[in-house]
C-alpha cells in the first residue's frame, strides 16, 4: 500500500487463527469503526475519517479478503460469511481497547455492519448503513430485467472456478467498470486512488468472489433465521442510500423498519461512492447518528 489516510497510524491486528487485518487508527474520543465497500479499501473513508477524528477515535480496517488484510482460502462455507467478518471487527475493536463502539459500513462493509449489529447488540452502540439492503431483502427485490443492474451478484454466486477465471482474465476491466458506472462524480476518485483500488482488487479476486458467494448462501440462511426469530437491530440506525426503491419498485424505508425500530432513513442524490463523492453529507449523517 502506497497511499495512507493522513495523520492516521497503521498497524496489523490478528483477529483469527489465520487472519490479520490491516487497520488505520486516528483521533481520540468515543470510538467509531468504518467499513469499506467494493471494489475499494479502507481508503474510501479518507475524507470522513479525517473529520470524525477531530473528536472520535476512528478505526478504518481493510476487511478480511480485501486490501492489505489477509485473504484466507474459502475452505469452509462460513470463511467469508458476514457473521465471520463481523466477528473479525468485534475482535479488532476489542484488541484496540474498545468493548463498545459505533459502526458504519458502505456496500459490502455495510452488510458486515448489519450482521455485527444483529449478532453483537450489546457491543454496537450506533449503526450506519450506506447504500445496501440486508442480504435477504436484496435478493428478494431483484426481479426480471431490472435485476441486470446486479449482474455481478449472480456471476459471483456461481460455484468456485468459472467466476474467478473470468474475472482474473481481465480484472481491471471488471473492477473498473463498477468504479466508473457507480460514480456520479468520477473526480471524487482521483487517478491514484483508482489505481490503488484496482491493484488491491486484482490481487484479491478469489477472496472477493468468496465474499459475494457467501451472500448467495450462508448469509441468506442467517438472515432468514433472524427474521424467523424476530431478531432486530436495537441500537439507533441510520440508513443512507440512493433511491433504489423508486428504481426497483419497493418501499425502502418500510423494508428497513422491519429490521430497526430506531431508524433514520435518508435518500441521497449523489452516487454510490457517497463517502467520497459527498463526504460532508455523510459526516453530517454520522454525527447526527452519534448524537442520538
Amino acid at each position: 500500500m502506497t497511499i495512507a489516510i493522513p495523520g492516521f497510524d497503521y498497524q496489523r491486528v490478528a483477529v483469527d487463527d489465520d487472519v490479520t487485518l490491516n487497520v488505520a487508527v486516528g483521533g481520540t474520543g468515543s470510538p467509531i469503526v468504518l467499513l469499506h465497500g467494493f471494489p475499494q479499501t479502507h481508503l474510501m473513508w479518507r475524507h470522513v475519517a479525517g473529520d470524525l477524528a477531530t473528536d472520535h477515535t476512528v478505526i478504518c480496517p481493510d476487511l478480511r479478503g480485501y486490501g492489505a488484510s489477509d485473504k484466507p482460502a474459502a475452505r469452509e462455507a462460513d470463511t467469508y460469511s458476514k457473521r465471520t467478518m463481523a466477528a473479525d471487527i468485534v475482535t479488532l475493536a476489542g484488541k484496540l481497547g474498545h468493548e463498545h463502539f459505533a459502526l458504519a459500513g458502505h456496500d459490502r462493509g455495510a452488510l458486515v455492519a448489519i450482521r455485527a449489529g444483529l449478532d453483537h447488540p450489546a457491543t454496537i452502540t450506533h449503526l450506519a448503513v450506506l447504500d445496501v439492503l440486508p442480504t435477504l431483502d436484496m435478493w428478494d427485490i431483484l426481479h426480471g430485467s431490472s435485476a441486470a443492474v446486479a449482474f455481478h451478484l449472480y456471476l459471483m454466486a456461481q460455484p468456485p472456478g468459472l467466476p474467478e477465471q473470468m474475472i482474473s482474465a481481465s480484472p481491471d476491466a471488471f473492477f473498473g467498470y463498477f468504479l466508473d458506472l457507480w460514480a456520479e462524480n468520477p473526480r471524487a476518485i482521483p487517478a491514484d486512488l483508482r489505481a490503488e483500488y484496482l491493484r488491491a482488487s486484482r490481487e484479491a479476486v478469489p477472496s472477493i468472489v468468496a465474499d459475494y458467494r457467501a451472500s448467495a448462501g450462508i448469509d441468506i440462511e442467517q438472515d432468514r433465521a433472524d427474521r424467523a426469530s424476530g431478531n432486530r437491530l436495537p441500537m439507533p440506525v441510520t440508513v443512507v442510500q440512493q433511491d433504489w426503491g423508486a428504481v426497483l419498485g419497493y418501499d425502502a424505508a418500510a423494508l428497513w423498519h422491519t429490521w430497526a425500530a430506531d431508524l433514520d432513513h435518508r435518500t441521497t442524490s449523489v452516487g454510490h461512492f457517497m463517502a467520497e463523492e459527498a463526504p460532508d453529507e455523510i459526516v453530517k449523517a454520522l454525527r447526527s447518528l452519534l448524537a442520538r
